[in-house]
Formats: structure tokens, sequence, C-alpha cells
């Protein structure tokens, strides 16, 4: 497992009359998280049958880096504009990844 990294999927469903507000908002807080050293990936992804319905794939090096995330202005400041576009709480699963981290595209870190 030590060639592993912690895998997040973040559920959301919006109010319809917040989708754009609400990828506008993601699509920032993706992009300052790429920045940050133990992020390996950020996707923002949406469904394409109900365009309420949003999947943030994360992809970290470990726990600590996930806490860290955590503790980003960036982050913060898009939990806190997202709260009231949400149609129902957001929900997450946490997941270790199986597929040797050398194949991750990495955004030319490593």
């Amino acid at each position: 497992m030590s060639d592993s990294y912690l895998a997040v999927m973040v559920y959301a469903r919006v109010l319809p009359n917040q989708v754009d507000a609400f990828r506008a908002a993601s699509l920032v807080n993706a992009a300052a998280s790429l920045a940050e050293p133990g992020v390996v990936r950020f996707d923002v992804m949406q469904e394409m049958t109900d365009t309420t319905s949003f999947v943030l794939f994360e992809v970290y090096r470990g726990p600590a880096a996930a806490a860290a995330h955590k503790q980003t202005a960036h982050y913060q400041t898009w939990r806190d504009t997202v709260a009231p576009m949400m149609a129902e709480p957001r929900t997450s699963k946490s997941y270790t990844t199986v597929t040797p981290s050398a194949t991750w595209s990495t955004h030319g870190r490593v």
C-alpha cells in the first residue's frame, strides 16, 4: 500500500439556479488545490443527464495532505460559498488507489 494515494469522491447536488455559480466556484477551488504539494489530482465533474449533480474527484498523497487541504483559505472560501447552493448535504467516500502511483498524471509533479 505504500505506492498508493488517498482518493476522495465528493458528491454534491446543487439547486437548479445555482449550477453555473457552483461550477465556477468549484473550478477556482480545483485550480488552487492543484498548487498544493499534497494534491495529485483535483477534478470537477458534472453529470450529463442531471446537470445539478456533481462529483469532485480529489487525489491526495495521503491523509495528512487531505487534512491540510481543508485548512487552506481557498477550500474554506469554497465551502462557505457553495453551502447555500446545495440542494442536499454533500457526501463523500474515501478510497485507496490500486493503480501504481507512477501511472498517475501529476501535472508535471512526481
